[in-house]
């Protein structure tokens, strides 16, 4: 009889975004192997106050806005080619509410915003393991690629400037290495390099055009695992290019963040 697990999470965390926004953070130990047949359902909470609504690339001058999010995230992990496979899809769903400077401008929404969707796979070191197989599975490092793709389907409005959703789709390929060191193998290394691909927004405020480059980025993570359930990290992040575009107007996104 084959056996069937499932994993629940609950992640609560508390931001103060820095003024010009950055696309986000990946999480630490995304690329461990799990047994065949998991389902992870996860329950997250995010506080963000910054000039930025859910789309962090989509930064509004002047703005202070408060955005409360909530999201649920499920994952299913599954074997293909004799390696571990997952599949995730994930929606958030948030209140925005906020002010821009200078005007009257003043104003509130409440909804969900785009969704997004995951198919990841490891190259090297992560078989694809049944449960009893995985209780004597010795963790190495491992090699992964995924596609992540957010669909246009938040709440948006063209006559709004705040809103949840952001009107276009966007494809974030990556590939990721992860190395496990140290006593009993407590330490984590995670290596990310991944790049934001956007389609164009034909209904910006109206009907203005949105382009945006590419943002490639790379990022760092190294944690640590004080038991089976709770881990501590500290995370890096480098982004360059992604220039956008908005009725001959250009802004250029170059971040280096560290959390």
């Amino acid at each position: 009889m084959k056996k069937r697990l499932f994993f629940s999470s609950l992640v609560l965390a508390v931001l103060q975004m820095p003024k010009q926004a950055c696309a986000q953070f990946n999480d630490p130990r995304n690329y461990e192997n799990t047994p065949m047949g998991t389902n992870q359902l996860e329950l997250g909470y995010t506080y963000a106050h910054a000039n930025a609504s859910i789309d962090a690339s989509l930064v509004i001058p002047g703005a202070k806005l408060d955005l409360n999010q909530g999201i649920v995230d499920y994952t299913r992990y599954f074997g293909f080619l004799h390696r571990l496979m997952w599949v995730e899809a994930g929606v958030p769903i948030a209140g925005l509410s906020g002010s821009i400077s200078s005007t009257n401008i003043q104003n509130s929404v409440t909804g969900t915003g785009d969704s997004n969707y995951q198919l990841a796979m490891l190259l090297k070191g992560g078989p694809a393991l049944t449960v009893e197989q995985f209780e004597h599975y010795q963790p190495s490092t491992t090699l992964g690629v995924s596609l992540v793709i957010t669909a246009p389907t938040g709440s948006y409005r063209s006559d709004k400037i705040l809103n949840l959703g952001s009107d276009r789709w966007s494809f974030k390929p990556e590939i990721a290495l992860s190395h496990p060191f140290g006593r009993e193998q407590k330490w984590e290394i995670d290596a990310y390099a991944n790049a934001y691909f956007y389609t164009d927004n034909i209904s910006y405020h109206g009907k203005n055009i949105l382009r945006e480059q590419p943002l490639p980025g790379f990022e760092g993570h190294i944690s640590y695992s004080f038991n089976d359930n709770i881990w501590a990290s500290l995370d890096a992040r480098y982004s360059f290019r992604g220039s956008t575009t908005w009725m001959g107007f250009r802004r250029t996104i170059r971040n280096r963040i560290l959390y």
